[in-house]
């Protein structure tokens, strides 16, 4: 089992947390994003995540990058705050059980992750 198994679960479910994100059109949230007619903006939104998963690939291949670990815990945890804070958004369509789900269990494991590193 690796060292970080709730890192990797959170990992996963904020990568499902982001096709949940295309299918609410999350771009409609964003300000540059929003003033784009709706095909320009997902496509936009979905290219823009390219890269981001290949520099996660790549840096977490084959190894457990304790540094960029211990980022993404953070970025676990601080994501919710953004969604809680981001509740009452016009354009907020994060209301399932489901969504909310993924959005805590991602904070969750990167608190927990995050915790039995620094402990």
């Amino acid at each position: 089992m690796p060292q970080h198994i709730f890192f990797w679960v959170g990992l996963s479910c904020i990568l499902v947390h982001e096709m949940d994100a295309v299918r609410l059109k999350e771009w409609q949230m964003f300000p540059i994003l929003s003033q784009m007619n709706d095909e320009a903006a997902y496509v936009t939104f979905t290219v823009i995540h390219i890269p981001l998963y290949v520099l996660l690939g790549w840096a977490l291949l084959g190894r457990e990058n304790e540094t960029l670990i211990l980022w993404l815990n953070a970025f676990f945890v601080v994501h919710l705050f953004l969604h809680l804070l981001l509740v009452r958004h016009r354009y907020n369509r994060f209301k399932s059980l489901f969504s909310w789900s993924v959005i805590g269990v991602t904070a969750v494991c990167g608190l927990i992750d995050f915790a039995r590193t620094l402990f």
